[in-house]
């Protein structure tokens, strides 16, 4: 999976339309090129609002902004790959990186490795 991050407003202020127009275009180019190749599943970008639940002392919503803008993810895509390298060599080709835009590359697991003693025990007898 890839995680788009710093992929706010303010990353795209400075550009014309013009140059908003052209970075619109590679994008597309770009996914439409993963997708001819079969490796993009899906992808969508996130809106900016949204709301945090955290539960320490309690469940507790704080709606807004929940993050730094370069810590915030902007989207995401699902791929169909070989291995963390191929999709490191996609995220290489991000459009956006020239703009600050970073991608995290990570690989998406059956279970939860945290979690992952719970399904090691013997279910009770």
């Amino acid at each position: 999976m890839l995680l788009f991050r710093n992929a706010g407003v303010e990353s795209h202020a400075h550009l014309t339309p013009e140059e908003k127009e052209a970075m619109a275009k590679q994008w597309n180019d770009w996914v439409e090129r993963l997708v001819a190749q079969g490796k993009l599943q899906h992808g969508q970008p996130l809106g900016l609002g949204g709301r945090v639940v955290s539960g320490t002392g309690g469940a507790r919503v704080t709606d807004g902004s929940y993050a730094e803008a370069k810590e915030a993810v902007g989207g995401y895509f699902l791929l169909t790959v070989t291995d963390l390298d191929d999709a490191t060599a996609i995220a290489k080709q991000c459009p956006g990186l020239p703009l600050g835009l970073t991608v995290e590359v990570r690989p998406v697991v059956a279970f939860s490795p945290v979690l992952s003693d719970v399904r090691a025990r013997p279910a009770n007898p």
